[in-house]
């Protein structure tokens, strides 16, 4: 604000003027030049990679054929299917661990919560790369879990490198994603709700159901949207331990760097990111326009 010493009062600077809705609706000119910035983004980022990629479908040998290709080739139509179940898994299973302990950290406070919560969201400052060492160090051959097999049954118990270490890395950097949410969600439930659901008779599972869950689901919707969308294009953790196992950015990077077939390459990246925005855009319209979708961190 500048101060108008004569009048005795405040004026909007210029460039308050410009960011008020109402001199935006005013002034199709500073509309446009507001916009700017974010149409050479979109574009920039986003329109020409997606148009890039489009156009290299079709002049694959199969041309737009590339796309049934997919349904039809065993390893792809594999990959796909197996990508989208060990996706859901992780959403589902993460949901719930997030749910019981998200609720349990927002309603009690003890010594250690505060670093127990830290502890939780740890995961969103380390790449997929350091996720997928991790999971070896805990159940790969010279993980933990194999050591204390192998002195208490005289055999190593090694899964790090099969769809069960790879499930553990994908719920591992997920959590953190869902847990805030989840807790957040949590805080705004209105315990007056809960009291009055008792006093009437209703059982502790009935309060859960009918009270609780109603409240986080806004909460567990989004993030799991996140979660599951997350799952699907994670790259670096896939890269990592999926030595023998085929998920969709993996074979996406295969067909791209060793075979050089961009076509299929390119046909599977459309399709994986159709799959995702679906999900995202479906979770948007059940929620509402006006609530926002966390963050997305690539792994």
């Amino acid at each position: 604000m500048d101060i108008d010493l004569k009048e005795g009062r405040s004026r909007p600077s210029l460039l308050s003027s410009f960011l008020t809705p109402r001199a935006a609706a005013a002034s199709p000119a500073i509309l446009t030049v507001l916009l700017i910035p974010g149409l050479v983004i979109v574009a920039a980022f986003f329109l020409i990679p997606l148009a890039r990629v489009a156009v290299e479908v079709g002049n694959g040998p199969e041309g737009w054929g590339t796309y049934l290709l997919i349904l039809t080739n065993a390893r792809y139509l594999e990959s796909l299917i197996q990508t989208l179940a060990m996706s859901a898994g992780v959403t589902v299973m993460a949901l719930i661990l997030c749910a019981i302990v998200g609720l349990f950290l927002v309603r009690n406070r003890f010594a250690g919560r505060s670093i127990l919560i830290g502890t939780l969201t740890l995961p969103l400052s380390f790449p997929g790369t350091v996720v997928g060492f991790m999971v070896i160090m805990l159940a790969g051959r010279q993980g933990v879990i194999g050591g204390l097999t192998d002195a208490a049954f005289g055999s190593k118990l090694v899964f790090a490198y099969d769809i069960a270490g790879l499930f553990i890395g994908y719920l591992y950097f997920s959590i953190p994603r869902v847990i805030l949410a989840v807790m957040a969600s949590a805080e705004k439930l209105d315990l007056q709700l809960e009291e009055a659901a008792r006093s009437l008779g209703a059982s502790r599972f009935r309060v859960i159901c009918d009270v609780i869950l109603p409240g986080l689901m806004p909460g567990l919707i989004s993030s799991g949207a996140i979660c599951f969308a997350t799952a699907m294009g994670a790259f670096g953790t896939a890269f990592t331990l999926a030595t023998d196992i085929d998920v969709l950015p993996m074979v996406i990077y295969t067909e791209f760097t060793r075979n050089a077939n961009i076509p299929v390459a390119a046909a599977l990246s459309i399709v994986l990111g159709l799959i995702t925005w679906a999900c995202l855009a479906a979770v948007r319209s059940f929620t509402g326009e006006g609530k926002s979708l966390p963050v997305r961190g690539g792994a």
